[in-house]
């Protein structure tokens, strides 16, 4: 198997050779630059007006936009339970539970999750990232519904203090099937956007970046609708809630046929160029003569690079495992899904009731409006990462150190603040304040560089034939890591309080020097950041540069990938 692929890369090189040997007469009459100056920023199209009333880029931004609440359902589902745990007629509903049980609550949706894995890559490469989309909303509205009757027989609502767990199977029943069609679609989503975004890398990244930012949209509509039904009555409190879980996937079931296209990438891995070309030509040149460079570049680029893949590796997970590069890639992967889950965001977004509950913040209404107030604020936190920080920054490896450090100075502060204010009983309010100002502080260095950026970093990482493999793994990670946060972090807070802090203080400080292992990204088109990893296409961008700027390109690209 080494030596087919050995062979095969010589032949592409070779390929490669061939390819610009046959165009250098062109090249040299037509005055273009030099080889080593020729990229992406070589073809792209120049405007007359700023970028946001080009009429293509803003259907493109719609188009995301319609994707990325995908990432809004899973903010959604999380805060609706941070939400539910301080009512005191869900805490009935469920049997006023505590420690593994509430955890197996918590982790439904985890466990439902990591069934999908198992077929999750399989579907998305079989029959695309759009009807993935479609179909798996179906199964969350489904799961929704049966949650939503759990209990539906006690038309008055429970009685304090109520023991029985009549309503625990059908929640956690329901919750499952909520996590088996959202762990397909989180593998989905980045994939689709990554695969139709604007190549320009820095606008690539900020399209990309926005979509986990999305996140916080769902979690901010979750938190606000737990506190405006507050005071209504019987079990309607946390039904309404609960009902409304649907809104969003029914939301991109009538929207994503009517406005978003398949992956032009998935086309041209069936074999569907001319299907692929009109997207992209649709997307990113508006059908316009002056962008027609800009497509040639990227269809030369995403036909190569899927030839190139396609002649190395039959595309199973294991390949995942069989060379250096896959396996750099693999270990990048796992971490970031450490980073995203174990970094003591675990506890916060599920339990916070019990973090509030232990600096002193103890009645309903000040738990459910400090964590709206919180959603909202990390929402912006996101839009002005997404938007403004990352597109002046660029690195993402420097982006994960400036997250993790700012997250281990928070987290240790906090967790010297907790200690004091137990010892003074919570005696000194302004303890507790300042220790709720830290959680606000933690969570801009987390949402600076672990909730979008991550998804950005890990489809760059990825050739397209594994792109849905390794998103199953990300996801793999996270769902296990879920399932953690959910059985182990609420026995944990019941146990030792603040000083379950420490275990997170210690994993972030690892972290750090996890990060000196990434390797660095940016200002590379998704098919170049291979050449980072050793296995791409030598000078890709050159190659497809030349093509696009070279007269006959078109003749001359359809002739070199049929050589390869």
């Amino acid at each position: 198997m080494a030596d087919n692929i050995y062979d095969s890369s010589e032949s592409i090189s070779d390929a490669n050779e061939q390819k610009k040997n046959k165009i250098t007469l062109s090249r040299e009459n037509s005055n273009l630059p030099d080889e080593k100056d020729i990229n992406i920023y070589s073809v792209l199209p120049k405007y007359d007006k700023p970028w946001y009333r080009i009429r293509h880029f803003q259907k493109l931004l719609f188009i995301i936009l319609i994707v990325a609440l995908t990432a809004s359902n899973t903010g959604f589902e999380s805060s609706l339970l941070n939400s539910l745990y301080t009512e005191k007629d869900f805490n009935n509903a469920i049997g006023n539970v505590s420690g593994s049980v509430l955890g197996a609550l918590t982790s439904g949706f985890s466990m439902g999750c990591l069934i999908s894995f198992f077929f999750s890559a399989k579907v998305n490469d079989k029959y695309g990232r759009k009807k993935c989309l479609l179909f798996f909303n179906v199964v969350i509205i489904i799961g929704v519904v049966i949650q939503s009757i759990a209990g539906s027989w006690k038309t008055k609502g429970f009685p304090e203090h109520y023991k029985k767990r009549d309503v625990m199977g059908t929640l956690i029943a329901g919750r499952m099937i909520i996590g088996i069609g959202s762990g397909v679609i989180q593998s989905s989503a980045p994939a689709l956007i990554a695969e139709i975004a604007y190549p320009e890398p820095t606008a690539r990244t900020i399209q990309i970046n926005y979509y986990n930012s999305n996140w916080y949209l769902g979690a901010v509509l979750a938190a606000w609708l737990a506190f405006g039904v507050k005071s209504v009555s019987h079990h309607w409190a946390w039904r309404i809630p609960t009902i409304c879980q649907c809104c969003l996937p029914i939301l991109q079931l009538i929207l994503i046929p009517l406005f978003v296209p398949e992956s032009p990438r998935w086309y041209v891995a069936q074999g569907k160029v001319a299907e692929a070309r009109a997207i992209l030509n649709d997307l990113h040149a508006g059908n316009m003569e002056n962008g027609q460079e800009l497509i040639d570049y990227e269809m030369n680029e995403i036909q190569l690079a899927i030839e190139q893949e396609n002649i190395a590796a039959k595309t199973r997970f294991r390949d995942l495992f069989k060379t250096k590069a896959n396996l750099k890639r693999v270990w990048i992967i796992v971490w970031v899904g450490i980073f995203m889950q174990l970094s003591g965001n675990g506890i916060l977004m599920y339990y916070l009731a019990k973090v509030l509950n232990s600096i002193g913040y103890t009645s309903t209404s000040q738990q459910l409006i400090i964590n709206a107030g919180l959603m909202i604020y990390n929402l912006g936190c996101c839009i002005i990462q997404s938007i403004w920080i990352i597109s002046f920054i660029k690195k993402r490896v420097l982006m994960f150190k400036i997250s993790i450090v700012g997250m281990f100075v928070s987290l240790l502060i906090w967790t010297i603040l907790s200690a004091r204010a137990e010892e003074t009983n919570f005696q000194n309010k302004a303890l507790g304040k300042t220790v709720l100002a830290f959680l606000f502080i933690y969570f801009f260095f987390y949402c600076l560089g672990l909730n979008g950026l991550p998804f950005t970093y890990v489809t760059e990482i990825l050739p397209f034939t594994i792109r849905a493999k390794g998103m199953s793994i990300l996801m793999l990670v996270q769902f296990l890591l879920h399932i953690y946060n959910g059985f182990v972090n609420s026995i944990a807070m019941d146990a030792i309080h603040w000083k379950y802090y420490i275990v997170y203080v210690c994993i972030v400080f690892v972290e750090f020097f996890v990060c000196f292992t990434f390797v660095e990204t940016s200002g590379r088109t998704l098919e170049e950041v291979a050449d980072v990893f050793g296995d791409g296409i030598q000078d890709l961008g050159a190659v497809s540069g030349i093509a696009a700027l070279t007269d006959g390109k078109k003749y001359q690209n359809d002739e070199f990938v049929e050589s390869l």
